[in-house]
């Protein structure tokens, strides 16, 4: 999936504009994004605060390290295997 060209900050201070009576129209075209992108971002982003927004792209960020240690701890497992087998 491509990243995001907008940060969950952006994408909050979009949702808190359309929140605070700017219709959602105008939100989109002054972003450039579609309607579409508008309302899925507001399921996914909905309540959040920035605080949150903050939060969860760290623990985005943290979860994405982890899945890298573990695949290439997986990898080095298995390239090592035929090596203790032979002894």
């Amino acid at each position: 999936m491509r990243p995001s060209r907008f940060t969950e900050e952006q994408i909050v201070q979009a949702l808190e504009k359309a929140r605070n009576g700017t219709p959602a129209l105008h939100v989109c075209r002054e972003l450039g994004i579609t309607q579409t992108t508008f309302y899925r971002w507001r399921e996914k982003y909905g309540s959040a605060s920035m605080n949150e927004a903050r939060e969860l792209h760290a623990l985005r960020v943290e979860n994405q390290q982890l899945r890298q240690i573990v695949s290439n701890l997986l990898l080095e497992k298995e390239s090592t295997a035929p090596a203790r087998r032979k002894k």
